[in-house]
């Protein structure tokens, strides 16, 4: 007999409480070294987005990233969170004694003000701060199709070169999120942005949520542009998040509680020996707020969804 939706959510839920204690209990030292080399046997090296919990403080959102076993953290500023700003007014010195006190680091910044051809100083302060990923949007234009989308994409590539030799003196990758209205939103898009992409330093934001939810077309996809994803976030469409709803409906967005299948992606994954960051991920309406109401739900939130993900990893099949 096939669990029911909430008979499914309830257990993952169980079992994501269950790993995020046994992950207190275990030794963060062998914790951290696991994580360094992500083979087809181990589970995804988790990223925790900061605005997940809205305005809250780093003080906060560290304890938990522990609790989660998450050692890497992705920083937001506003509207979404406000934990870049939070970083400049502590300084950087400050930030570096705060994410070590909880043994974790910044493994990425994401930076969508800035746009991709503004990451100047922010590659900069990634560089003294170890961060090697910074995430952005690839901005306009937007609709395109075809060959005029193809050679957009290629003059847009041009363009970034300069800007990616900087990523280079920096040990920077930026990573480009296909979003919705913008000239990277389309399969197609995904696609030439790969051929175009003029350095490794260009990377892709893996974003599930901005494309159709079809499990066949997005492990294909995957699989297609696998060598360019530098982040994958574990996000599905849901009920989406442009609009004031109930917040169980607006978690569906997460990875094992809506109708997305994230098993063949995963495996996808998998197959191609993936081993860049994986991101737990979704939106709360309005923007700002963190993803429930209680940063304890917020936690058995993530628990849930992050063992939902190792799970499913875990058990995937690269035959």
């Amino acid at each position: 007999m096939t669990p029911s939706p909430i008979q499914r959510r309830a257990a993952l839920e169980q079992l994501g409480l269950a790993i995020a204690a046994a992950s207190l209990a275990s030794n963060s030292a062998a914790s951290l070294q696991a994580n360094e080399t992500v083979s087809q046997q181990s589970a995804p090296r988790h990223l925790l987005s900061s605005s997940l919990f809205g305005y809250s403080n780093l003080s906060d959102i560290l304890p938990i990233a522990k609790r989660l076993g998450i050692q890497a953290i992705d920083v937001w500023p506003k509207v979404h969170g406000n934990q870049r700003e939070q970083l400049t007014e502590m300084g950087e010195a400050k930030f570096a004694e705060l994410l070590a006190s909880h043994e974790c680091k910044l493994e990425c910044l994401t930076q969508y003000p800035l746009g991709p051809f503004g990451l100047g100083e922010e590659m900069r302060l990634a560089k003294r701060l170890g961060c090697g990923t910074i995430v952005t949007g690839s901005g306009g234009p937007k609709g395109l199709t075809g060959e005029e989308l193809k050679q957009s994409l290629r003059q847009w590539a041009e363009k970034m070169k300069p800007h990616l030799e900087l990523a280079q003196q920096c040990d920077v990758t930026i990573a480009i999120e296909n979003h919705a209205n913008s000239l990277l939103d389309s399969p197609d898009s995904i696609r030439w942005f790969q051929d175009f992409r003029p350095s490794e330093r260009l990377a892709i934001a893996f974003a599930p949520y901005h494309l159709p939810q079809d499990e066949a077309m997005l492990s294909a996809l995957i699989g297609d542009v696998l060598p360019s994803i530098e982040v994958f976030y574990a996000w599905q469409h849901g009920k989406g998040c442009m609009q004031a709803q109930p917040k169980e409906d607006e978690q569906l967005q997460l990875p094992g509680r809506g109708n997305l299948d994230f098993a063949p992606l995963l495996a996808q994954l998998k197959k191609g020996s993936y081993c860049r960051w994986t991101e737990v991920f979704m939106h709360p309406f309005p923007r700002g707020v963190p993803i429930a109401e209680r940063l304890d739900q917020v936690t058995e939130l993530l628990a849930a969804s992050k063992a939902y993900v190792d799970q499913t990893w875990n058990s995937a099949s690269t035959n």
